[in-house]
């Protein structure tokens, strides 16, 4: 067994000694539990002594570790393995949150607390689908949720899409944020216009990195190669395109607030393109209207106005680079150089909006433009894939079919997260979605839906078929053994840390 922090052979789960001053004491894990559970809205209960529940998580992200955090709360005996296809956890908060956002990344440390309790086990470097079936996973356990979120973007489905120069926000973000299937990207950076299209968090994110100033990204995690690509960057203009409206962005005032304060970039908003707006939002929700204000209040700011001082203005004025939104453009076609290989502009179409609110739709009038840019990236949302044949899929709108997370047609099989309901929303919504599934977890056991009479093995079982297809689990304090090594190398340069891109390497630090 790799590591530490795994089970006996009788279902007791050992604690890793590592994590507990190396007295290696055995956890309440044991083959019997009290069932005592204390959910909101329910009444503590106590029943005789049963088997403890077992719980597999797939998927180290938020949506796992939340999951994984309210059953061992509210249920004094269950277990919960947690599995992992990469060696490191914690998903989208270690790969998609930005590095100059370490505020977010936060939650790593209430997620290291779950993962080092004496009834929590982490398997990394287990592909389930591949290494192991969901349905193995069920013979194993009394109940498998699935929470490994989108790892796929949606397309654009236009012409040129696949011409060099044309990158997904999310292999992009990958790329800056060391997750090792980007680490290859390389993406050019030697044009001075780039086009993104969409108007959401990532989209902004992205925006942000590429035109922030390096003094300012080289003290953040960020990976070292990408940080050494956008120093010889020529990118100085980023335009950032929707198919809608201003009161259609989805992008939060935070995000938005960050761009227009970045150092040395200047905003170049059009300010006919929020003519009559301040009657539009005058009953619109609080965030909504705060966010159309802020627009406007940019668009139709002149340098030394106002708010920034004279001074300040004065420098933004003369900033060497800008950033713009741009509304009502849907895509057509990414339009290729001479030698109809790379991208020189996209082709647009003017749209106009049906309907008011979240709900417009924006329709072509026919009219059509074209903008010159050299890179291109498309930030139009994440996709979920399905995991595995026996787990129901709805591939148009890319989730697991399911009520409060109980999987249609599935007793047993789970789902929280970006799998669950669409990838929307940030690490509070996932907190508070994963939490509503393992609150049916907890309700399905209270009242005898998981029959929890008969033990489960849980990873002993699954020990024994990972090893007999080859496969290593990483177990978590591997990942400190990593996380350490990170640590050093960052701060020789500054860093909080310097990610370590490649799983073979992660895997050959630890001794695999």
């Amino acid at each position: 067994m790799a590591g530490t922090g795994g089970r006996g052979p009788l279902g007791r789960c050992w604690a890793r000694g590592e994590g507990y001053g190396g007295l290696g004491v055995s956890t309440s894990c044991d083959i019997t539990s009290s069932l005592t559970f204390t959910p909101p809205g329910f009444k503590r209960w106590l029943s005789s002594p049963a088997p403890a529940p077992r719980v597999c998580v797939v998927g180290s992200g938020p949506a796992g570790f939340y999951t994984a955090q309210h059953l061992l709360k509210h249920h004094g005996g269950a277990c919960v393995d947690i599995y992992e296809k990469l060696p490191v956890p914690f998903g989208l908060v270690r790969f998609g949150v930005a590095p100059d956002h370490p505020e977010v990344k936060n939650v790593i440390n209430a997620f290291t607390q779950t993962a080092r309790s004496e009834r929590c086990a982490y398997y990394g470097n287990v592909t389930v689908g591949k290494d192991v079936t969901v349905a193995e996973l069920q013979q194993a356990y009394h109940a498998v949720v699935l929470s490994y979120g989108a790892e796929d973007n949606r397309v654009l489905g236009i012409p040129g899409e696949n011409l060099s120069g044309v990158y997904s926000a999310r292999a992009f973000v990958g790329w800056y944020n060391g997750l090792p299937e980007n680490r290859d990207l390389k993406p050019d950076l030697s044009c001075e216009t780039a086009l993104i299209l969409g108007h959401g968090n990532v989209a902004l994110d992205v925006a942000r990195i590429l035109l922030s100033p390096l003094h300012l990204l080289r003290k953040t995690d960020i990976t070292d190669s990408s940080l050494a690509a956008l120093a010889c960057s020529k990118v100085k203009r980023v335009w950032l395109v929707g198919r809608r409206g201003p009161l259609q962005v989805a992008f939060t005032i935070k995000e938005l607030r960050e761009m227009i304060n970045l150092p040395g970039a200047r905003p170049v908003l059009n300010p006919a393109d929020f003519t009559g707006l301040e009657n539009a939002i005058k009953d619109a929700p609080r965030p909504r209207k705060r966010l159309t204000e802020l627009m406007i209040k940019t668009a139709l700011e002149k340098p030394g106005e106002k708010t920034v001082e004279v001074q300040a203005a004065a420098a933004q004025a003369a900033a060497p680079r800008e950033w713009g939104l741009k509304f009502q453009r849907s895509p057509q076609e990414v339009l290729p150089t001479a030698d109809g290989r790379r991208a020189r502009g996209v082709r647009m179409a003017l749209t106009r909006l049906e309907g008011s609110g979240d709900s417009a739709k924006a329709i072509p009038t026919g009219d059509v433009e074209e903008l010159e840019c050299g890179l291109v990236l498309s930030s139009i949302g994440y996709r979920s894939l399905q995991l595995d044949p026996a787990v129901p899929f709805d591939t148009q709108r890319g989730i697991i079919p399911n009520s409060s997370g109980r999987v249609e047609g599935v007793p047993g099989l789970y789902c929280s997260g970006w799998v669950k309901r669409g990838p929307t929303g940030v690490i509070i919504t996932t907190m508070n979605d994963s939490f509503d599934t393992a609150q049916s977890v907890l309700e399905d056991l209270r009242v005898g839906v998981l029959d929890v009479s008969a033990s489960r093995e849980g990873f002993g079982a699954v020990e024994s078929i990972l090893r007999s297809r080859g496969v290593r689990p990483v177990s978590f304090s591997d990942w400190e053994k990593i996380d350490a090594a990170e640590v050093a190398r960052g701060k020789a340069a500054g860093k909080p840390r310097e990610k370590i891109v490649d799983p073979q390497e992660m895997l050959r630090l630890i001794g695999h």
